[in-house]
């Protein structure tokens, strides 16, 4: 790519470890000038330098995190919300050139190395919300399953289930040609179109590697085979969904996350209280699915199926709620909102949340 100024974005924890010393040694081998920043005010830290690349090595949040300070570094007279998707945002089209951006994932959940969408905390909102373009996506994603092994149990659980559910909800999303308004033509048409012949393709062989090896990745974090089966599963379910889009499980996540109040779960430290984004994805899971199913039950039995149910004398309605349920006990999930600290009087402030997205 022919680089002389990289951008290295991190995390405090993951600048510590081999998959960002293997990228320090590389750039400092080849004599190429680096900058390694770890913290939150990442477009501060870009708009200070003309980066000609940057290297994100890290989770979803590191990963989103780089595309919107390469984004923001090449139009330096924007405000946050210019990109941010309405309703929340502008949701201003992305016509400035970005410079090249190498994603190297470090955990098997958000398949952000494959998307153009970017994810943060909007603290006004008290939830998640984020941008997309295609713009936005990786030039380069480095998807070694060597670094799959460094993940804790929970953070396996949890993103794990990020991964079920992106080819869940892309595949079970509203199809392309069924979305209206319809785009005068096909280059119009949003990143998140609907599910499509292609993004099925995707989803479908992801569950299947997620039916085989989940629960031995969560549970055995040597076992190489599941860890990089899980790692490869998150690629292409990032794919899928980058295609098509989520919808309700990841609408609703993201108030989930964002009114976090004391929850801290094993595996994240004590810092501060966090809900894991994949564990506030898949906490409404069972619910979402068992309201989805009637719509299109076709669908929801056959990912069932995929993922190991025996769907033959089960009610059509039941068959993505029961799947899910199955998965979550025997990998110990949390079960409800209450189990994450909320009751009935945040629901208000949840859906305040969960509507704009």
């Amino acid at each position: 790519m022919g680089a002389k100024n990289v951008l290295v974005v991190t995390d405090p924890k993951m600048a510590q470890m081999s998959p960002v010393k293997q990228v320090v040694d590389s750039l400092t081998k080849n004599k190429i000038n680096f900058s390694l920043y770890d913290q939150q005010h990442a477009i501060d830290a870009a708009r200070k330098n003309s980066y000609d690349l940057y290297i994100s090595v890290g989770g979803g949040s590191v990963i989103d995190t780089c595309k919107v300070a390469n984004l923001y570094s090449a139009d330096p007279e924007a405000e946050l919300l210019d990109y941010v998707n309405a309703p929340i945002g502008k949701g201003l089209p992305v016509k400035v050139k970005l410079a090249p951006h190498i994603a190297v994932p470090t955990t098997s959940g958000t398949g952000s190395e494959t998307t153009g969408v970017a994810i943060f905390d909007h603290k006004p909102l008290k939830a998640k919300t984020g941008m997309g373009s295609r713009a936005l996506r990786p030039t380069l994603g480095i998807v070694d399953p060597l670094h799959a092994l460094l993940m804790p149990e929970r953070v396996a659980a949890f993103s794990g289930f990020d991964v079920l559910c992106h080819a869940l909800e892309s595949f079970t999303a509203i199809p392309f040609n069924e979305r209206s308004p319809c785009p005068d033509h096909p280059i119009l048409r949003p990143a998140y179109q609907g599910s499509n012949p292609v993004s099925d393709l995707w989803s479908i062989q992801a569950l299947k590697i997620i039916s085989k090896y989940f629960k031995r990745s969560v549970y055995d974090a040597g076992d190489y085979e599941a860890r990089s089966q899980m790692h490869f599963a998150s690629c292409l379910a990032g794919i899928g969904f980058g295609n098509a889009g989520v919808h309700l499980c990841h609408g609703m996540s993201y108030p989930i996350s964002g009114n976090v109040k004391t929850f801290q779960p094993p595996d994240y430290g004590k810092e501060k209280s966090i809900i894991p984004h994949g564990l506030s994805v898949v906490i409404t899971a069972p619910a979402v699915f068992n309201f989805t199913a009637p719509i299109c039950p076709e669908r929801h039995i056959e990912a069932a199926e995929v993922l190991g149910s025996d769907t033959r004398n089960i009610k059509k309605d039941d068959a993505g709620k029961d799947v899910l349920r199955k998965y979550m006990y025997e990998l110990k999930i949390e079960d409800g909102l209450n189990s994450l600290g909320y009751d009935k009087s945040d629901i208000p402030e949840l859906v305040k949340g969960t509507l704009p997205q």
